[in-house]
């Protein structure tokens, strides 16, 4: 079974308030196996728009990144973010 992954491009508005985010986020991505390979760290853009911050998150299956996304914990830390940041975010399967 091939891993998922959420790449996430991300503007913040209000850093304070992100952070509510991040601790309300935290049990959705306990719960599914979520692995951190990037977030917020240096980048360089190569081509194209970058924004902000950069969020690659592993997880064990796409069925289990798109379980997370759309898990009743996750979709309360998602309205605190979309209040205090924009960006895109997508669910890619692994090689």
């Amino acid at each position: 079974m091939a891993k998922g992954y959420w790449i996430a491009r991300i503007d913040v508005r209000d850093a304070e308030r992100y952070k509510d985010y991040i601790s309300t986020a935290k049990p959705a991505f306990e719960k599914y196996g979520a692995n951190f390979l990037a977030r917020g760290g240096q980048y360089h853009v190569l081509e194209g728009q970058a924004r902000g911050r950069n969020v690659v998150i592993e997880f064990p299956s796409v069925q289990a990144a798109l379980d997370c996304y759309n898990s009743v914990e996750y979709q309360a830390a998602k309205a605190i973010r979309i209040t205090v940041a924009d960006g895109e975010m997508l669910v890619v399967e692994g090689a």
